[in-house]
């Protein structure tokens, strides 16, 4: 235990004190103090320190001077006149207050002035490290950003010409094999608290600017928003989520101008690999996406996982602000849920960016995605939502053929209305190609896979969707579903605890396991998980099926007709599965036939459906499955 003024050190438990209070400091940052203080009175280079805490790897030294920073935040030390920490250009830091070890002897009691100069320069150290703290005027903005382009070069000079020492350990070396990351949702730190969607926006965009690059594993969306708000350590958060780095950071904006700070750090020790803070005006907020993906890229030294090298372009680019105001409020509402009010209002805002920018090829893609959603669900008559998020789609390939998210869309409609299994094959591809790391890609090219007949594949997909989007609780009940249709009922229900875990009220999860438990001849057990399933027409769906296992009848055909009666519309594939499953072909392959007419989503996994097992042989059932050029 050392002791220097108000502050005690445990070395031992890694705590600091301040009388009997417990100051929270950063792991690495509290290595840093722990070095200076324990060689209290001498000058420690900036090489020494790096060699000493961070042997074998590769560090900036604005890391450091950023560490020091935290530090003297931490004591409350000024540089312009330190009690703790001093600097001397050129040469290193000195810990200069007085300390005392556990046995009562002074170590050390130096001066505190420092020269004029010395100041001078420590004040412009200061500054390069906080540009947050800068004025605004035109003139040093100009120098600003002049500043920033020097400095982003040197990190990634330095990064990609050395991430490694020489010498560093086989063992180490593998880590970079795992490359991973999460970029977390931005902390909205604007005054009125209303710029949540654009801090959204932003992380979302930095999402799928990562995910572009190949051999990096980057967390989905769901599951990353999952700690907004929380403040949890970050090694908690690495273990959550699985992943090696994290990226967060927070957004103030005022007006049109916007300062905006990011930080990439290791969640093993809690070490920043790089940080940095912007300070723009709205109309360059693409250059700082740009900015903030190419620096975290080069920082977890991609080069050497194949990336191509070429910069970063946003995708989101128009030339209206405005538009770009409007396409981040659709985003937010349609990232929210799938219910008709927030939906309505992602299609609101879409249309409202078109209309200021018509050529703004990510509104497009976006208002399809939308409309596909709504489609899907019924919010819509399907055949119609489905056309035209089809032409959106077009319309956005036409102004933008690099945009993944536009032939994602695209996909989904050949899928779920076209039927057309080649031409989605295509679209996946190219998205693939566009943006490998991403988990909707993923989980779409398993659909396709399953409705086709190669399950195998499918769940092989799936589990690549499940590591990518860990605390989603759609993840697991996603590859649930695709475990019942194998037959492996164990596993199925092992993912459905999971999906039950991270969310007790989750839709179609005991519809699910209530299905596994009929298929295990188990139906008791089953009408006991269908009365928890919380979505209603998944309730009455399940209902009918299980009373009709246990032979109540009576009871089948009201939960049936409870279905027909108030979801008949949009749940012809539903009611088909009932009628199937009892054994009633003609109602069942009229439902069908319906189901076809409407453009039924759910008609897709009419092949797979373990319900549809009594129409296999069906020559109807086959003719249908030809109509939507299925395999037999």
């Amino acid at each position: 235990m050392k002791s220097f003024k108000a502050f005690r050190l445990d070395t031992v438990n890694h705590l600091l004190w301040r009388n009997e209070d417990r100051v929270p400091v950063a792991p690495k940052a509290f290595d840093v103090l722990a070095y200076l203080v324990e060689h209290a009175g001498r000058v420690v280079t900036q090489d020494e320190i790096l060699e000493a805490l961070w042997s074998g790897t590769y560090v900036n030294s604005e890391v450091l001077r950023k560490y020091i920073l935290e530090i003297r935040k931490t004591l409350g030390d000024r540089p312009d006149n330190p009690e703790f920490i001093e600097t001397l250009p050129k040469r290193g830091y000195r810990f200069i207050a007085p300390v005392t070890d556990e046995s009562g002897i002074e170590l050390a009691a130096l001066p505190t002035s420092l020269s004029t100069e010395e100041r001078a320069t420590e004040e412009m150290v200061e500054a390069e490290a906080t540009p947050l703290e800068l004025e605004s005027s035109s003139g040093k903005n100009r120098l600003w950003k002049i500043a920033i382009i020097v400095v982003l070069a040197i990190v990634a000079a330095a990064v990609i010409g050395s991430y490694f020492r020489p010498g560093r350990s086989a063992a180490d070396a593998s880590s970079l094999n795992n490359a991973s990351i999460a970029v977390l949702p931005f902390a909205d730190m604007s005054p009125a608290k209303d710029q949540e969607y654009f801090s959204d926006g932003l992380a979302e965009q930095l999402i799928n600017d990562l995910a572009k690059v190949s051999s990096l594993k980057v967390v989905g969306r769901s599951s990353a928003f999952q700690f907004r708000g929380k403040n949890e350590d970050l090694r908690v958060v690495g273990r959550k989520l699985g992943v090696a780095n994290v990226l967060e950071g927070s957004v103030l904006r005022e007006g049109n101008h916007i300062r905006i700070t990011a930080e990439l750090t290791k969640t093993d020790d809690g070490f920043q690999l790089w940080s940095q803070s912007y300070d723009r005006e709205i109309k360059d907020i693409f250059s700082v996406q740009d900015e903030i993906a190419r620096a975290a890229t080069e920082a977890l030294r991609l080069k050497l996982l194949g990336t191509n090298g070429h910069p970063f372009a946003s995708t989101l680019r128009s030339a209206n602000p405005e538009a770009y105001e409007a396409y981040l409020q659709a985003q937010y509402f349609s990232g929210r849920g799938q219910s008709k009010e927030e939906l309505d209002k992602a299609l609101a805002y879409t249309d409202k960016a078109i209309n200021l920018d018509e050529k703004y090829a990510p509104a497009w893609a976006l208002r399809a995605s939308v409309q596909n959603a709504m489609a899907e669900v019924a919010l819509t008559d399907p055949e119609e939502g489905f056309r035209k998020a089809r032409e959106d789609a077009e319309r956005a390939i036409a102004l933008d053929p690099a945009l993944a998210s536009a032939y994602l869309a695209l996909a989904r409609t050949q899928i779920f209305c076209d039927w057309d299994w080649d031409a989605a094959d295509t679209s996946l591809t190219k998205a693939a190609a566009l943006e490998p790391g991403s988990v909707e890609i993923f989980r779409i090219r398993s659909y396709r896979s399953r409705v086709l007949g190669n399950l195998d594949q499918a769940i092989r997909l799936y589990e690549q969707a499940v590591a990518l989007d860990p605390l989603r609780t759609n993840s697991y009940s996603g590859l649930a579903y695709l475990l019942y249709v194998g037959g492996r009922y164990e596993e199925a229900q092992a993912a459905l605890k999971k999906a039950l875990d991270l969310n007790p009220q989750a839709a179609f999860v005991h519809l699910t396991v209530g299905k596994i438990l009929i298929a295990e001849g188990k139906p008791q057990q089953a009408l006991a998980e269908i009365e928890m399933e919380p979505l209603e027409w998944g309730k009455f769906t399940g209902q009918a099926l299980v009373y009709h296992a246990v032979g109540r009848e009576q009871d089948s055909n009201a939960a049936l007709a409870a279905l027909i009666a108030k979801y008949g519309s949009g749940a012809a594939y539903q009611i088909a599965q009932v009628y199937a499953y009892r054994g009633e072909s003609g109602k069942s392959l009229e439902w069908l036939e319906r189901a076809y007419k409407q453009r039924d989503p759910g008609l897709t996994e009419i092949n797979s459906d373990p319900l549809f097992k009594n129409l296999r042989h069906d020559p109807r059932y086959t003719g249908l499955l030809k109509k939507m050029r299925l395999p037999i």
